[in-house]
């Protein structure tokens, strides 16, 4: 992936979400009207309400991800607020230590991380992220791993022969967007956790 092409799809993947949240939040408000007035209520309305949410975490963290980046600084509290909502109900749970602002690229390499070990921690767990001069690790923590190694080289910049498809293309964005910082990622695994730095 040429860099003119990873501008691209993330232009691309920008505009798709700024187009999707605000229909989203108006279906949000419909339903806090409906509530509201008690003309709706019970598990139907409570599901409806449920995907609502999860919709709108969901395109919060991928426009961070996938969308453009820039030295804009994101604050802690706007991290935490994207990474709690899309933890609940969720099978990941995810911890963001830094106290500070960070830069927006940072935070995309720090979301793509977190997407490449969500692959890894199918039946659930923890992802840690953590920042200490500059330097970036987040680590995946689960009961069961399912890490395939030839994916993951491509992570640090290996060959790999795995296809990329929709569902692994972070896995192909973490690490040109990590060059593009001027950085490498590298991976360590144990028997229940991922880690990588960058």
């Amino acid at each position: 992936m040429s860099v003119d092409n990873a501008n691209l799809a993330a232009l691309i993947g920008s505009r798709i979400c700024h187009d999707l949240i605000s229909p989203i939040g108006a279906i949000n408000n419909g339903l806090e009207l409906l509530g509201m007035s008690g003309d709706m209520s019970g598990p139907e309305l409570e599901l409806i309400s449920d995907s609502v949410a999860n919709a709108n975490a969901r395109i919060r963290f991928f426009r961070i991800a996938f969308g453009a980046a820039s030295e804009q600084q994101i604050s802690r509290a706007e991290v935490v607020s994207v990474l709690e909502d899309i933890g609940k109900g969720g099978r990941l749970k995810y911890q963001w230590t830094p106290q500070e602002a960070s830069s927006r690229t940072e935070v995309r390499l720090a979301f793509l991380a977190a997407l490449c070990l969500e692959t890894g921690l199918p039946y659930g767990g923890t992802v840690k992220i953590l920042c200490a001069d500059g330097k970036w690790t987040v680590i995946g923590e689960g009961s069961k791993l399912n890490v395939d190694d030839n994916l993951w080289a491509r992570v640090s910049g290996g060959t790999s022969a795995v296809a990329v498809t929709p569902a692994l293309v972070q896995f192909a964005m973490l690490p040109e967007a990590a060059k593009d910082l001027g950085r490498t990622v590298r991976v360590e695994q144990t028997l229940e956790r991922v880690t990588l730095h960058f």
